[in-house]
């Protein structure tokens, strides 16, 4: 399977760079401006000790500072340690309204070396946006992220 134009790119970007911020921010501002209809694109990183997400780089208006394990989308994909791409969040329990805007969410958890990272999250105006293409191309965006942690 061939790299997909954004994981090029974002693999481009990285390349020798070693600031795991910095590396997060390009990639949170290369979705941003790649992906058509998304409100925010960014990362939430894990807590061990209080088993929760906190807010990373992202793009996008003002987001949730901590997530709980098992809350929301995010909290959830992070929990089932899988993607979640949801169509409609005002119709996912437990969803979390960071942004009344937002009517559909793709969340893929980061995990490096069996170390949980975080997660990836993406959010849209529009339901359904995130396709089965979109999710392979995130999950491969994904990987070419944590090859560069």
């Amino acid at each position: 399977m061939t790299n997909s134009l954004l994981s090029q790119q974002l693999d481009a970007l990285l390349t020798n760079e070693t600031n795991f911020i910095a590396n997060l921010s390009n990639a949170s501002a290369l979705l941003y401006q790649s992906l058509s209809d998304i409100n925010w694109a960014g990362f939430y990183l894990y807590d061990e000790t209080n088993d929760e997400l906190h807010l990373g780089p992202f793009q996008g208006k003002v987001a949730c500072m901590h997530i709980k394990s098992g809350s929301g989308v995010c909290g959830t994909a992070l929990q089932q340690q899988k993607v979640l791409r949801v169509d409609n969040v005002h119709e996912f329990a437990g969803h979390i309204a960071c942004d009344s805007a937002s009517n559909s969410e793709i969340v893929v958890p980061l995990v490096k070396d069996d170390k949980i990272i975080g997660v990836l999250d993406i959010d849209s105006p529009s339901l359904s946006r995130f396709s089965p293409e979109d999710e392979v191309e995130l999950v491969e965006f994904s990987k070419t992220l944590l090859k560069h942690i």
